[in-house]
């Protein structure tokens, strides 16, 4: 782009224009050029007015340069911090699918040969206390500081916390993966029955919609399911009971969250309760197991004692990081977001324990998981529906 200097004199123009570049302008030049073109030398020997002149559309001509040109960087700029902060967010939700993928499998095997899902679950939970404590004593995360209002509440949601995953490996450990997780795509069925009778919430019309093919596809996947075992469905109808509750008591008893007791820190507490709770009654339900003659028959059920431990410590770890990272998606989307993930998760656990352990599928059971998976699907779209709502 080039700009031209016949406005520099409004009373005498010159006889042809003189092309300036953008970048850089000689004042000594483009005087001499005038006083040369000028035809009247006392007009034109005032050097000061040709200086100011010039000056003027130069810082003119400046200002307009950088007002066209700092929209175009700043989008830019916005362009690719938006494209890091997406990769940032996909990473995330490959990381949590990947980790609970992996926690099932692992978690399963154990179960397997190892049938004690009470001293699993506190296995599983002293792993997560043991991340939780090293990730304070390295300053990787704000230690939290409660009092005892916020200890009360939280210990309530601890209960309930630990009562949901004890009764999730409790049917891991007798029907196969993808109908437990099957009959826990249940859980928007019992968040509308319990916020309705403890919160007073009525649901709306497309959300009680919604829960009509989740309810019919989980009885006919239960009518069809090979590995169908009554205390296995019941314990997967359980744990959705708990961990709802636990959704439901954490909005009505209102844990005020301080600055370094955010949802990281708050899953980390309960964890370390959970750990606690959960050792004496491993004790009491299964006592001690790992003896060496049991750890022989073990290695006869087709695990070594040390693949034993192997898999007992990565479903450990997995079972804690892959809750962490939720907890970390969820502080960077909304609620309802997030229920979407959740409700693709299930659907990737699903299809991926089937192709792993071969399990059986009947196209009936597969129809009936396919209506509870997108029943979900439609709950949380009906769910963002009441929120624009609200918010309109």
């Amino acid at each position: 782009m080039i700009t031209y200097a016949s406005t520099l004199f409004h009373f005498t123009p010159f006889p042809k224009p003189i092309k300036l570049p953008n970048d850089h302008f000689h004042l000594n030049s483009i005087s001499k050029r005038a006083l040369s073109l000028c035809p009247n030398n006392n007009l034109c020997n005032n050097g000061s007015k040709v200086s100011s002149l010039y000056w003027k559309n130069k810082k003119a001509f400046e200002f307009k340069i950088k007002a066209t040109a700092m929209p175009e960087c700043g989008d830019e700029a916005s362009k690719e911090s938006s494209f890091i902060s997406v990769l940032q967010l996909g990473s995330m939700f490959v990381v949590w699918y990947s980790l609970n993928i992996w926690f099932n499998i692992f978690n399963k095997q154990v179960l397997k040969v190892f049938p004690f899902p009470a001293t699993v679950s506190a296995f599983q939970f002293g792993c997560g206390t043991v991340i939780v404590l090293l990730m304070w004593a390295f300053n990787l995360h704000p230690k939290p500081k409660i009092n005892r209002s916020q200890l009360s509440a939280i210990l309530i949601l601890s209960v309930t916390h630990t009562l949901g995953n004890l009764l999730t490996n409790i049917s891991l450990g007798k029907v196969a993966v993808s109908f437990t997780h099957t009959i826990k795509a249940m859980e928007p069925f019992f968040t509308v029955v319990l916020s309705a009778l403890l919160m007073g919430e009525s649901p709306s019309i497309w959300v009680v919609a919604s829960l009509l093919p989740i309810v019919g596809g989980v009885a006919l996947a239960s009518f069809t399911e090979a590995s169908f075992n009554w205390i296995g469905f019941g314990s997967a109808m359980a744990s959705n009971l708990t961990n709802q509750s636990r959704n439901v008591f954490s909005k009505k008893l209102l844990v005020k969250k301080e600055d370094n007791l955010n949802n990281i820190n708050l899953f980390s507490i309960i964890t370390i309760i959970s750990f606690v709770l959960l050792v004496p009654i491993a004790f009491l339900i299964d006592g001690i197991q790992l003896t060496p003659s049991y750890l022989q028959n073990v290695e006869l059920l087709g695990l070594s004692t040390k693949q034993l431990f192997l898999r007992a410590l990565f479903s450990g770890f997995c079972f804690h990081m892959y809750q962490q990272v939720s907890y970390m998606i969820l502080q960077v989307v909304s609620p309802v977001t997030h229920a979407v993930g959740n409700s693709v998760k299930r659907v990737v656990v699903i299809a991926s324990s089937v192709i792993f352990f071969q399990t059986p599928v009947s196209p009936i059971n597969s129809l009936g998981t396919s209506l509870a998976l997108a029943g979900v699907y439609l709950y949380s779209r009906a769910k963002r529906m009441n929120s624009k709502a609200k918010v309109a």
